[in-house]
């Protein structure tokens, strides 16, 4: 993939976020302002769909407890690819990072991830 080909996918993903593809018990909170927040996972599975590589998957931690979940990917040659970093505030730190084997369903998240993933390839194959 070249760069100005990955540069085409990420525009995609973030133009294809919306209230409707994030985490359903934290969509009244989402906004325009911050689109990255709680898109962590679809966007992880879509990467992990058109890219390959691994999955990761970390904690979020503010004041030393574990308040959620952070995914993102590992593609090649180890590069790290977190689409949705910038989703979260100063006291919110990511700690660790395991590789997670992906189900081989989606269940959690389902209805979320197909839309985005819809969205996405329509924008790269219009």
């Amino acid at each position: 993939m070249t760069l100005s080909s990955f540069n085409d996918l990420e525009r995609a993903i973030r133009n294809g976020w919306g209230a409707d593809t994030t985490t359903p018990e934290h969509r009244p909170d989402w906004t325009p302002a911050n689109p990255a927040r709680d898109q962590c996972g679809v966007t992880a599975l879509v990467v992990h769909d058109l890219l390959g590589g691994d999955l990761i998957r970390g904690e979020v931690h503010v004041d030393g407890e574990r308040v959620d979940y952070h995914w993102w990917n590992r593609l090649g040659m180890g590069i790290e690819v977190d689409l949705t970093r910038e989703q979260f505030g100063p006291e919110e730190r990511v700690v660790g990072g395991d590789v997670i084997v992906r189900p081989p369903e989606i269940v959690r998240l389902r209805e979320e991830y197909e839309l985005l993933r819809s969205r996405v390839v329509a924008a790269l194959c219009p």
